[in-house]
């Protein structure tokens, strides 16, 4: 079995190999989505194509929608190339479930993969703005996406684009920005701009991206003056707030196996270029959750008849800071750091390390806990619950510490400085208390030096700051706890990193003591983390 639309007729072969095929028309579908488009999606990548793509596929079959999803890709256009098109846009969703069952299902809610680094493609995008029954556009493109600098200023892709206007945008927002002119243009027509990525207030990031660039090319004359207020009117262009939580890690050669020995041969794993783990078929947990803030100004898809929470903003953020502050996101980061250094190659196996359970156990409820404000419709302490017993733990998910360490330095912010920025300011509680998440910083900064507990050199996962840290680092050396004196200072006050300066906040001295400990020698991580749990 491979996995093309022509394939998709044999369903005697899918039927007994237990994969569930789609059940609606798909050219009939693809036909709708062309002629009145109303979702298009940015970032191609696996999370899209086992989460949203799943949700518009749901809609289709129950009959609740006859369009489905034009994706887009604008940072890693190989995905499309590779492996949207030689699929017919087709992807095979593997759930593994708790109790050891396997879902396996074709999802085929994609109309339309476009790369919107190719004229022809951008200019497809463009036709698709300008429809009035547009209704949503969705991103799945990580934090990084929305990012118009470096530490060394404006990236050069987006300065070019501030200077030269809407017209031959290259950088990934702008490309964005010169869509939505085309959008005004047509006549002022309203969207929701609705990012589903993992990070803070994540539709204020989007809109402050795209807004920096109706600002620049109002104020030089390269768009309408009246651009500006448009972007700025949610009652024009909604920019909700959203969160998202499924664990969708890199295919896996367990479930590469598993789908031969039922005869789906079409399992080859790829590598782009950009590092990007691609297959035809996406593994996945079973739990998951969307809450999105409902505000969409030209209507939306019905998607909480496929399991979304809508809501207002301020439940939102108080899911979002649940999740991403305390209750997974700081108990996943806690386990990547560790885990390289100690060895581990498996979330789940670093699970059933005692030490490491009662780690995140403890950072969740004794440390995170008590700084977290119930959002009413899911309930924290069952949501961690849900994390530590059923979903951390499934030896089905083949997730890697390697993969949530990447891009830490990014994280520690959300995951860890809000936290400790309640602690500091709230008067019921006192930032001494903290004992395990400087720990784990401390632990962030020993993996820094990509030497393991043993001594032995791994590869850190890649991070853009990664370097600079490093270089800061030089010299320091498992065995001489000497070696880290006055190392850490620029990196614990760097605000930028963790959202304050961690001397101020009352955890630099810790950390720099624990960091000394860490360095010990052999073993001195794990006997480390011994002393501080115990």
């Amino acid at each position: 079995m491979k996995l093309t639309n022509t394939e998709l007729k044999s369903t005697a072969l899918w039927e007994k190999a237990g994969i569930a095929l789609p059940q609606f028309d798909i050219e009939k579908m693809v036909a709708a989505t062309k002629k009145t488009p109303r979702w298009v999606h940015f970032g191609a990548g696996n999370i899209f194509r086992v989460f949203p793509a799943a949700l518009g596929q749901s809609l289709l079959e129950a009959g609740a929608e006859e369009t489905g999803i034009i994706v887009a890709e604008g940072y890693d256009g190989e995905i499309i190339d590779r492996l949207f098109i030689p699929h017919d846009n087709l992807t095979l969703a593997v759930t593994l479930k708790v109790d050891g069952s396997i879902d396996k299902k074709v999802i085929a809610s994609v109309a339309e993969a476009l790369r919107i680094d190719k004229p022809e493609s951008f200019g497809r995008l463009k036709e698709v703005f300008r429809s009035p029954s547009l209704q949503m556009v969705s991103f799945t493109i990580t934090e990084k996406g929305y990012s118009l600098s470096s530490p060394r200023g404006l990236l050069p892709d987006v300065e070019a684009d501030f200077a030269n206007g809407p017209k031959t945008p290259q950088s990934y927002i702008g490309r964005l920005a010169a869509l939505c002119y085309e959008r005004y243009l047509a006549g002022k027509l309203p969207i929701a701009l609705v990012s589903m990525d993992n990070c803070s207030h994540n539709g204020s990031k989007l809109f402050a991206a795209v807004e920096a660039f109706a600002v620049k090319w109002t104020e030089t004359g390269l768009a309408e003056a009246g651009f500006l207020p448009y972007i700025r009117d949610p009652k024009s262009v909604a920019f909700p707030w959203s969160m998202i939580d499924k664990i969708t890690p890199r295919p896996a050669d367990s479930v590469k196996a598993l789908l031969e020995e039922v005869g789906f041969t079409d399992t080859e794993g790829q590598v782009t270029s950009k590092n990007t783990y691609i297959a035809p078929f996406v593994n996945t947990e079973e739990a998951e959750y969307l809450v999105i803030e409902d505000v969409f100004p030209n209507g939306r898809p019905p998607l909480e008849k496929a399991g979304v929470y809508f809501t207002d903003r301020e439940t939102v953020d108080k899911v979002e800071r649940m999740k991403v502050c305390t209750c997974l996101n700081p108990l996943h980061t806690a386990l990547a750091v560790t885990g390289c250094v100690l060895g581990f190659d498996s979330i789940s196996g670093e699970m059933k390390d005692p030490d490491l359970a009662a780690l995140v156990t403890k950072i969740g409820y004794d440390e995170g806990l008590p700084v977290v404000t119930d959002p009413g419709i899911i309930k924290p302490a069952a949501f961690i619950d849900a994390v530590l017993t059923k979903r951390f733990p499934n030896p089905a998910i083949p997730d890697t510490p390697q993969r949530i360490a990447t891009d830490t330095s990014q994280k520690l912010g959300i995951r860890f400085g809000e936290t400790i920025k309640l602690y500091g300011a709230r008067p019921d509680l006192d930032v001494n208390n903290l004992k395990l998440i400087p720990l784990v910083i401390a632990i962030w900064c020993r993996y820094l030096l990509g030497l393991d507990d043993e001594g032995n050199p791994f590869t850190p996962s890649p991070d853009p700051l990664l370097a600079g840290l490093q270089d800061t680092l030089k010299g320091v050396t498992p065995g001489n706890p000497d070696s880290g004196k006055g190392k850490l200072k620029s990196i614990l006050s760097n605000e930028s990193i963790f959202g304050s300066d961690l001397y101020k906040a009352g955890l630099g001295e810790r950390i720099e003591g624990y960091f000394a400990e860490l360095l010990a020698g052999k073993g001195a991580v794990r006997k480390t983390l011994q002393k501080y749990l115990h």
